[in-house]
C-alpha cells in the first residue's frame, strides 16, 4: 500500500518519481507492485503517469486514521522498550 500512499499524498507520478519518493524500491519491485495495484483498480496510467483511481482514493483515505494509530504505537512500543 506503500506505493498506493504516494500516489495519493503526491498525486500523478512518473516510474521514476515514484521509485524515487518510495525510498528506494527496486524497479523490479516497483514494477510487481504497480502492476498488483492496476489489476486490483487501485492505480492506472494517466498523462503524468502514475495516478489512484477513485477506488485507490477512497481506500487511502481510510487507510490514513491506520497510519496515525500506527505511529502513536510505534511511540508506546518504543517508549516500553
Amino acid at each position: 500500500m506503500g506505493v498506493l500512499w504516494v500516489t495519493c499524498e503526491n498525486g500523478p507520478l512518473t516510474f521514476r518519481d515514484l521509485q524515487a519518493k518510495c525510498e528506494g524500491i527496486s524497479p523490479a519491485v516497483l514494477n510487481s507492485r504497480l502492476k498488483d495495484l492496476r489489476d486490483a483498480q487501485f492505480i492506472h496510467r494517466v498523462d503524468e503517469g502514475y495516478a489512484a483511481t477513485p477506488l485507490g482514493e477512497k481506500t487511502y483515505r481510510q487507510l490514513v486514521p491506520l497510519g496515525a494509530l500506527a505511529k502513536e504505537w510505534a511511540k508506546v512500543i518504543e517508549v516500553s522498550e
